[in-house]
């Protein structure tokens, strides 16, 4: 007889996966094809990547979601309502919204949407982590959870550009990723099983707590203040019409906000956060893990911080073949290669795995170069006809571009598989005792490249070119693979002390 609490624990994750991948392409690549069809420049355009910059600091209010909980809600479910239901709500508010009349207004509104993103990503993670309890559902679990994840970048990374171009309207498009999590909101209150066994808060005084929380914010205020006023004494204008002192003010105030917040929350004894760095930073080499966490994608990141708008402004292509080829087809690889990545690990040591894939993600690259040196239709296309599947139409008849295919898939492919070899690191790197807030470090960590190249992605774009913007992009991947061989003692220490 089948066990009907395990399939509904595994049906949850699969739900949540699904919430939790959804509104990721709505603050990146969809978000970069309603600014390039808006008429927003492509600096401009890099400059909106750091809207996801809430997904590199999640793990500092981690601990307040750990440690308060909604009222008569329940903890976990609790928050999974309030951050669904606020995400239907931002949704439905920048669907109203156009990027190329109100830039601030609109770049307001997509920041907090990807803060609550990033905060539902908190909260999905611990539920999982609590309501399989028993080991023997951790695996089907965390499959459940990537397919449900790329599920949703389909939907709203492909089908929204396929629905874009149909419909002539993003705002439409926004308007229905809202009533879809408006829908999720719905299931997280009303039919998803309880954590059992909830634990109890942290113990630990609640006014202390956020306390810390705000002395932390008050940190990342005032080095954003030093920063403008260091940068001010040198005679830098952070309203100039030059792009690259732009650019400097963000990252400089991005390199003071850092150190001061985390001064801050020891000042002020945020004890949660302070206590789970603690635990991390006593690990042998945690550091150096660190660094390398952020290189490892680099590359990768540089490669796709602008795929969409390069292919959409730079190339000519419509919507609809970007929709098909980048989203649809190439997330479908990117599943394959986790697939195939997860197979390659079960014979390969960490080491290798991601020193091979890490080699694998830098020479796939190569392919954005090429296509843009060589353009569209290089190497030939195929024509799709007009189809009607209900869920998703195509009303007039597009090509695929052959080249674009290819690079598409050797992308993607890799990226995947380079992905799970990274989340086993992460994995490992995560002490028991603190695994949401740990994961919640290093999955951010792990994000930084994909967030903070934006910026210097665009104005390299622009004032360099595509092709050298991209051989740019390989050169990025080469420290992360000199790091893998060059910490390869520490990364077979690690994966020994796991059983691997």
């Amino acid at each position: 007889m089948p066990d009907l609490g395990r399939s509904h624990r595994l049906a949850a994750i699969l739900l949540l996966g699904f919430a939790s991948g959804l509104p990721l392409a709505l603050t990146g690549q969809a978000m970069q094809a309603w600014l390039a069809t808006d008429g927003v420049d492509i600096a401009t355009i890099g400059f909106f990547g750091l809207i996801g910059v809430p997904y590199t600091f999640k793990f500092l209010w981690a601990p307040l979601m750990d440690r308060f909980e909604p009222p008569w809600l329940g903890r976990r479910r609790g928050w999974l309502a309030l951050t669904q239901g606020m995400l239907a709500l931002v949704l439905f508010m920048l669907s109203g919204l156009s990027p190329g009349e109100r830039p601030g207004i609109f770049a307001l509104w997509a920041g907090l949407l990807a803060f609550l993103s990033a905060s539902q990503d908190v909260v999905v993670d611990a539920y999982r982590a609590d309501v399989l309890a028993d080991p023997a559902e951790h695996g089907p679990g965390a499959s459940l959870h990537v397919f449900g994840y790329r599920l949703a970048m389909i939907v709203s990374g492909g089908l929204a550009l396929i629905w874009a171009d149909q419909w002539r309207s993003w705002p439409k498009v926004y308007a229905l990723m809202g009533a879809i999590m408006g829908g999720a909101a719905f299931v997280s209150l009303a039919l998803l099983p309880r954590v059992r066994d909830d634990s109890q808060p942290l113990p630990s005084s609640a006014g202390g707590e956020l306390r810390g929380f705000l002395a932390m914010l008050a940190g990342v205020g005032a080095g954003c203040f030093l920063a403008r006023g260091i940068l001010a004494l040198l005679g830098l204008d952070a309203h100039s019409a030059e792009r690259w002192i732009r650019l400097s003010f963000v990252m400089a105030e991005i390199a003071c906000a850092l150190p001061l917040a985390w001064w801050f929350a020891r000042l002020a004894r945020f004890e949660t956060l302070n206590a789970s760095l603690a635990a991390y930073f006593a690990q042998p080499g945690a550091g150096l893990f660190l660094l390398l966490i952020v290189l490892y994608k680099l590359g990768d990141a540089f490669a796709g911080s602008l795929s969409t708008a390069f292919l959409i402004k730079g190339l000519a292509f419509s919507q609809a073949e970007v929709g098909i080829a980048n989203k649809i087809i190439g997330l479908w690889l990117t599943i394959a290669g986790a697939l195939i990545g997860g197979a390659l690990m079960l014979r390969l040591s960490l080491y290798r795995a991601l020193l091979l894939f890490g080699v694998l993600q830098l020479a796939s690259n190569f392919g954005f170069w090429l296509i843009a040196a060589l353009g569209r239709g290089a190497w030939g296309s195929v024509a799709v006809p007009p189809f009607d599947w209900g869920v998703v139409s195509l009303n007039d008849a597009a090509s695929l571009d052959f080249l674009l295919l290819s690079v598409i898939a050797g992308e993607n492919l890799t990226g995947g598989m380079g992905t799970v070899a990274l989340v086993a690191l992460l994995m490992a790197l995560c002490n028991r005792r603190f695994t949401a807030t740990h994961y919640a470090l290093l999955s951010a960590l792990a994000a930084v490249g994909r967030i903070y190249v934006g910026p210097v992605a665009g104005v390299l774009a622009e004032s360099a070119g595509w092709p050298a913007f991209y051989l740019f992009s390989v050169a990025a991947a080469v420290p992360g693979i000199v790091m893998v061989h060059w910490m390869r003692t520490p990364l077979r220490a690690l994966a020994g002390r796991q059983g691997r």
